[in-house]
C-alpha cells in the first residue's frame, strides 16, 4: 500500500506569521496534533504538540567548563539556543522545526512507518514533488494496517 492511499488528504496548515496562540487553538479545535508551516516558498516548517509543549517546559542549561578563567560550553549549547528561541517565540516561524522529515507519495506502507519510527518524528507531511499533497500521522499507518490485513493480529 502506497502513502497516497492512506495519507490525510486534506491538511491544515498554517501560514508563517501566524501567532502561537491561534496555532494551539488550532490545534485543539481541529484535534490534530500538528500542522505544516506554508510560506510562499512551500513547505517551510512543521508545528506539532511537542514543539507547544517544549514552550512550558523548563530549559536545561549547557554544561560549562572553566579552564584557566575561560568558560567553555562543552555540551547542550545548540539545544539550549533552540530552546531559548522557542520559549521566545510569537509566531508559527519563532517555533516550527525546519529541519522536516517528509515522505513521498509513492513510498510504501513499511517504509513510511521505518520512517516514522526511525526519525522518532509524529508527523510526515507528504510531497508530490515540491507540492504538499497530504500527511500522515501515527493513526493513519494503524488504519493502513487494519485494511492491508484485517484478519491478521496487530
Amino acid at each position: 500500500m502506497k502513502a497516497k492511499e492512506f495519507m490525510t488528504r486534506e491538511v491544515i496548515t498554517v501560514p508563517p506569521e501566524m501567532p502561537i496562540q491561534e496555532v494551539a487553538q488550532l490545534l485543539t479545535e481541529k484535534k490534530i496534533s500538528g500542522v505544516p508551516v506554508i510560506g510562499d516558498v512551500g513547505l517551510m516548517g512543521i508545528i506539532t504538540e511537542g514543539d507547544l509543549v517544549d514552550r512550558v517546559k523548563k530549559i536545561h542549561l549547557p554544561t560549562l567548563v572553566t579552564i584557566l578563567d575561560v568558560v567553555i560550553p562543552v555540551a547542550g549549547e545548540r539545544r539550549y539556543e533552540a530552546e531559548l528561541r522557542k520559549m521566545a517565540g510569537s509566531t508559527a516561524q519563532d517555533i516550527m522545526t525546519t529541519d522536516v522529515v517528509v515522505a513521498d507519495e509513492e513510498m510504501e506502507l513499511a517504509d513510511v512507518a521505518t520512517l516514522l519510527s526511525e526519525e522518532q518524528v509524529a508527523l510526515l507531511p507528504v510531497l508530490r514533488g515540491d507540492a504538499l499533497v497530504g500527511i500522515i500521522g501515527k493513526r493513519d499507518i494503524i488504519r493502513a494496517m487494519l485494511v492491508d490485513h484485517p484478519a491478521s493480529p496487530l
